[in-house]
């Protein structure tokens, strides 16, 4: 399979300032079929989107949101943000195998994880401008002004900022080899490791930070979803939450993206995901008996015959145990199809158990409870096809899934 770009197959013309130039020009152009079934549904939502944005920014928050002084955080920060991050955590665990534990196995998904997970970061953080009153207070996080440099909050935005930028730095050398500068890649490349050290501590840290913001909350988070290791069940479930992740978006990648792979890559696809299912089952179990012993040590027995312990039930028993079973099945016997099933049922469990203790379970003893808006809804959708637009855009020009150009090997 031919996997070279037509940047490679005019190596002299590159050499001219202009055919350069025009090469990135033709870049920009688009690849494949435009009018697709994804297409045809997410342009007029973004479209939607992009309008009641502006209504935000133009007439105020109010205007498009059910939010109110009572409740400042709705939706948008309880999917973008708390549950986007979870999302993103695969971004961390895979470096951390790949680059720390020497798991070779998994070298050729980690440029597409990384990815997602600096895409989802660059996102979500966007996002919280629209959730702010008055967006231009972000830098109030950065510079610890009306919070003060102890704060919780602080710690948070240093996490998210610096996090963004290591992620950045450790997918940079796949842009430097898609514009083929040789000595800038090999820059890139050298930082590396040094990037990815220190992204997995900011990466540990922020997940933890966001479990951290809750603490703060103990007397509106309903009892089943507050306990004092918030924090570190953040980190725990934000492994499984980004592996399951990767699981959906890989097998999705690897037919939409099947011309970008070469027969090595088809081949390890079925073995890369069985491995990462195993892992899965082994952070959910212990997700699942931290729970448990968090639950007993709590005393929390009387709400269970309760609405909201029933709910919190099928969260634990739905979501956690069934999945955690499944990983642990099919991994063993080479069953795709529940793999990916559970890998469903884990994001459907994450994004459940974040809304818990964000919006269901906030409050929820409130005489008038907080519903999300349609617009809500439209504009999260909104930033998430951008997202898969913008997703797809790079996997189609640069070296993110296939392998890197000649001149890369040539040159170690």
């Amino acid at each position: 399979m031919n996997m070279t770009t037509s940047y490679q197959k005019n190596q002299e013309a590159e050499k001219v300032p202009f055919n350069r130039f025009r090469y990135l020009l033709n870049e920009l152009k688009p690849k494949g079929k435009i009018f697709t079934p994804f297409n045809v549904i997410s342009v007029p939502i973004m479209l939607l989107g992009l309008y009641i944005i502006y209504i935000r920014f133009t007439q105020g928050i109010g205007a498009v949101t059910n939010l109110t002084q009572d409740v400042p955080w709705g939706l948008w920060i309880a999917f973008d943000v708390v549950t986007g991050v979870a999302f993103a955590g695969g971004a961390y665990v895979l470096v951390f195998m790949v680059y720390i534990l020497n798991l070779k196995k998994y070298k050729p998904i980690v440029r597409i994880t990384v990815l997602n997970g600096f895409l989802a970061y660059l996102f979500y953080s966007g996002a919280l401008l629209l959730d702010l009153g008055r967006p231009l207070s972000i830098i109030n996080v950065i510079i610890g002004n009306n919070y003060g440099v102890s704060s919780v909050l602080f710690l948070v935005g240093w996490h998210f900022l610096l996090y963004m930028l290591a992620l950045l730095l450790e997918f940079s050398p796949a842009v430097a080899e898609w514009l083929h500068a040789p000595k800038l890649r090999k820059v890139l490349s050298a930082m590396t490791l040094g990037a990815v050290i220190f992204g997995i501590t900011l990466s540990v840290l922020h997940q933890s930070g966001i479990g951290a913001l809750f603490l703060m909350a103990k007397d509106k988070i309903h009892p089943l979803w507050y306990n004092a290791y918030m924090p570190l069940m953040f980190v725990v479930s934000s492994v499984f939450a980004g592996l399951a992740l990767i699981i959906f978006e890989g097998s999705i990648s690897h037919k939409v993206f099947a011309d970008q792979l070469d027969k090595d890559s088809h081949k390890k696809h079925d073995s890369i995901v069985q491995g990462l299912s195993k892992i899965c089952t082994l952070a959910m179990f212990v997700y699942l008996f931290m729970t448990i012993i968090i639950f007993v040590h709590e005393k929390n027995w009387e709400y269970l015959n309760t609405p909201m312990g029933y709910w919190y039930l099928i969260e634990i028993i739905g979501f956690v145990m069934l999945p955690m079973f499944l990983f642990f099945y099919s991994s063993r016997n080479g069953k795709m199809l529940l793999i990916r099933v559970a890998a469903i049922l884990t994001l459907l469990g994450i994004l459940l158990n974040r809304l818990n203790v964000s919006m269901i379970g906030f409050k929820w003893d409130a005489a008038v409870r907080y519903v999300p808006s349609w617009q809500e809804v439209v504009v999260t959708l909104t930033i998430i096809f951008i997202e898969i637009w913008v997703f797809r855009w790079i996997v189609r020009r640069m070296p993110v899934l296939r392998k890197s150009p000649d001149w890369v090997h040539e040159s170690k």
